[in-house]
């Protein structure tokens, strides 16, 4: 029996999630797992420029991958000859290759998009395609994937309620005392079993006012590039209808990631693993070293896009 009564639970608002439709599970890599358990594909084609937790299931399956790399433009230089049980992987980098995705899908090869960037972009019918919500969302965990094949294994369900701590500590403290936990969350998620999202990431996601965020992102992003374009050394566009998860700002001056920080401005590194994997002459080595993604999310309004840009310009 449905229990009344009794303490109240974590209050969210009423809604309906953005991929109703799609398979939830508990992480994203795991959305890829499951992807490499229906495709027993021999080998798949990875971009150089993506982070290193992407191969945790190739290595748990023992599937062969190799690297290719990408041009200025972030689109794939395919200069390699695939075979019929293999498949190429594509990042929607800042969820802004939206177009680059279709273009793939029309070809005859076996496609995997990863759109851990690009939370808002529908699947294409038939492509296998996974999502990492977290990176948009203030979520502990959770995954969706669209894919046409099922697998036969009886899936166990997530718990997600030692998850939250960091995302508690920001609210009360801020973002520099969780941020530890927010480490610890993401090593706690490496080399977890596929499992069904759990019920309260799931509670979450039904209660996010979908239509605002993208609306907010997307007038944050044209915001800085109407001011950050001539300093941006990559064209970078966006196409209508795309809702990027960051603003890609290219800059080969040194020490700039570093001030931003010191400014309170906490931009990442997408990704030092690629300095290990890649020459310094290389295009994505210059992008681990050079591109700073630069926050436009939910939170934020005019007031502190024009601070970035005082700071950027200031630094220039």
């Amino acid at each position: 029996m449905k229990p009344t009564g009794g303490y109240f639970e974590l209050e969210t608002s009423p809604g309906k999630e953005y991929h109703p439709n799609l398979i939830r599970l508990n992480t994203g890599r795991n959305c890829l797992e499951y992807i490499l358990r229906i495709g027993k594909y021999s080998k798949v084609y990875i971009p150089y420029y993506t982070c290193d937790v992407i191969l945790e299931p190739f290595k748990k399956l023992d599937i062969n991958y190799s690297f290719y790399h990408i041009d200025q433009q972030f689109e794939p230089i395919i200069d390699f000859e695939m075979h019929k049980d293999e498949a190429l992987l594509y990042t929607n980098y800042f969820g802004l290759k939206g177009q680059t995705v279709e273009r793939l899908a029309g070809k005859n090869l076996n496609l995997i998009i990863d759109n851990a960037q690009a939370f808002f972009d529908r699947p294409l019918k038939g492509i296998d395609t996974f999502y990492s919500p977290r990176k948009f969302f203030g979520l502990p965990d959770g995954g969706y994937l669209a894919t046409t094949i099922e697998l036969k294994d009886k899936l166990e369900t997530d718990r997600s309620v030692d998850r939250f701590s960091h995302l508690l500590k920001r609210i009360e403290f801020g973002p520099e005392e969780g941020y530890q936990d927010f480490l610890d969350n993401d090593s706690s998620l490496i080399d977890q079993p596929i499992k069904r999202m759990s019920a309260l990431t799931n509670k979450l996601l039904s209660s996010i006012d979908y239509k605002t965020i993208a609306a907010k992102r997307r007038k944050n992003f044209e915001l800085l590039h109407s001011q950050l374009m001539k300093h941006n050394e990559i064209d970078i566009n966006l196409h209508p209808g795309a809702v990027p998860m960051v603003y890609p700002f290219y800059s080969s001056k040194p020490g700039l990631r570093e001030y931003l920080i010191q400014n309170k401005i906490y931009v990442a590194t997408y990704w030092s693993n690629i300095l290990d994997w890649t020459k310094r002459e290389q295009w994505e080595n210059k992008l681990a070293q050079n591109l700073i993604p630069l926050p436009i999310d939910q939170r934020y309004g005019n007031p502190d896009m024009f601070k970035i840009i005082e700071l950027i310009e200031r630094f220039d």
